[in-house]
């Protein structure tokens, strides 16, 4: 047995910011809640990003959800990334049933059932904020991260930008990019501007970046490039004083990798091009919630993990934090996953030796403990129940301690239809969004120009046709002088076969 008041000294210690905090559950010592602890996050750390990870209906989506109104309630807005489409019950009030009380009585807290503010976002058409960018807004380097394009290919789209933006083409959709590409490849007079100001391009380049752009469209991009293009700024709204929550729900993230892609890359960089710097502000500005990572680290491109990597390591300075939830720590890259501060661990299966090494890897990473069998305790964590490790107001790692997580005070279900429909119809956001907005852009502009370039090259068609110029035989022939001559030749060669015949006229 352990030694509880010691236990109860050192947790609290570590475990009680002076500073705002939010509040995860209460501690546990060999099996049980021990309420005099506290498990508190300081909120000045909370940019500093982590990790929820646990097997398969150990309670991860419950845990999300606790953290999230936990931060709405500090006024802290979210983006949450909702994969399986079980995360919109956090906009309607729970119900207390005989599961929620007894862990409330466990925690000595009380449950005050609420609904939080919700907006619901889509990137492919479905209902909520229709989230789009530009074309021009993502730039060429990043277009060609996302087209897999090489080196080459890649200093051709540079040039392609770089030509509409001299050219005062705008490109706003796919539809305005592939018609440049058209344009400077099929139409001698773009060809020729291009070779001229920019050197020459070959033809197959551009179909291959043609090809990828096409590929990228065959996932839904259309929707997603297009005005009117959505402005970070407004994942920050706070409404009574907490944060929005605000919900992507990517559902098909599967058979859209590269869409899912696009969207991350655009969103990581527009965060980190717009949102001033923070330094040590005391909470974070935006949190990003990413769940089932483990897809995403495995459909998406090179691209996206190189630039995850980057931005964990930047973003946090703009005052945002970047949470993944998976099933397992190593789902979750390296040189990621060593830049997490926080890190929520519910239970995982020892099914297999690929299962045992992966327990093995993950207690390796945590502050050593003389409380718990970190091991085997983590084999054996009930549902609701998770090892927490994170960091304190001075960036210390905290003790690993056995958390018993409070319940979500909003619906552990999802919303119905109706619901969602009425949710959508009252948000302004959503109406801010809705409309498409088709301006006059580079594929206007080449269709235009290339239509008038057929009309002025097209030979002019006349009610009657054409008699071709006489030459200068014909014109000798019909002059009064030509006429003369030639009625003297035929009189006199007609003479002179007759004369041959013996059929003459008479002799005078």
């Amino acid at each position: 047995m352990a030694d509880k008041a010691k236990f109860i000294e050192e947790l609290n210690a570590k475990y009680t910011p002076k500073g705002e905090h939010i509040i995860l559950g209460k501690g546990m010592l060999d099996g049980e809640v021990v309420p005099e602890v506290n498990v508190s996050i300081p909120l000045k750390t909370i940019n500093r990003h982590g990790l929820i990870a646990g097997a398969t209906g150990t309670g991860k989506t419950k845990t999300l959800q606790v953290f999230a109104e936990q931060l709405s309630h500090a006024g802290v807005p979210s983006l949450v990334l909702d994969i399986k489409g079980d995360f919109s019950g956090i906009a309607e009030a729970g119900q207390m049933n005989a599961i929620i009380e007894e862990r409330y009585a466990k925690t000595q807290l009380p449950y005050n059932p609420q609904a939080f503010p919700v907006e619901l976002m889509t990137i492919s058409g479905g209902k909520g904020v229709k989230l789009r960018a530009t074309v021009t807004e993502f730039g060429p380097i990043l277009l060609s991260k996302i087209l897999e394009l090489n080196d080459t290919q890649q200093s051709i789209m540079s040039i392609v930008f770089k030509y509409c933006d001299d050219k005062g083409l705008p490109l706003i959709d796919l539809k305005d990019l592939k018609k440049v590409l058209q344009y400077v490849t099929d139409n001698a007079e773009g060809k020729a501007e291009l070779a001229s100001n920019y050197g020459s391009i070959a033809s197959a380049s551009l179909g291959a970046i043609l090809r990828s752009i096409v590929a990228l469209e065959q996932q839904g991009a259309g929707d997603f490039f297009g005005e009117l293009s959505f402005d970070v700024h407004d994942l920050l709204e706070t409404r009574d004083g907490k944060g929005v929550v605000n919900i992507l729900r990517v559902a098909d993230i599967q058979s859209k990798p590269q869409l899912f892609s696009t969207f991350m890359l655009s969103l990581f960089a527009e965060i980190y091009m717009t949102f001033p710097e923070e330094g040590d502000s005391g909470k974070p500005k935006l949190v990003l919630f990413i769940d089932e990572a483990h897809l995403m680290f495995d459909e998406s491109s090179k691209a996206l993990l190189s630039q995850i990597e980057t931005m964990v390591k930047l973003i946090r300075s703009k005052g945002v934090g970047i949470y993944f939830i998976t099933q397992i720590p190593g789902d979750v890259p390296e040189s990621v996953l060593s830049q997490l501060g926080l890190k929520i661990q519910h239970a995982l299966r020892g099914f297999t030796a690929k299962d045992k090494k992966e327990i093995s890897k993950a207690v390796e990473n945590y502050p050593t403990t003389e409380f718990y069998d970190a091991s085997n305790l983590i084999q054996n964590l009930g549902i609701g129940e998770a090892f927490i490790t994170a960091l304190d107001e001075k960036g210390i790692p905290t003790p690993l301690v056995h958390t018993y997580l409070i319940s979500p005070e909003s619906r552990m279900d999802v919303l119905n239809d109706a619901e969602v429909s009425d949710l959508v119809n009252k948000s302004a956001l959503v109406a801010k969004y809705q409309e498409d907005i088709d301006r006059e852009s580079a594929y206007e502009m080449l269709t235009t120009r290339m239509e008038q370039s057929a009309q002025n090259s097209a030979p002019a068609q006349k009610s009657r046709p054409v008699k071709e110029e006489p030459g200068m035989f014909e014109q000798v022939l019909k002059s009064q002088a030509g006429r003369t001559f030639t009625s003297t030749l035929m009189r006199e060669g007609a003479k002179a076969i007759l004369g041959m015949l013996g059929l003459g006229g008479r002799k005078r």
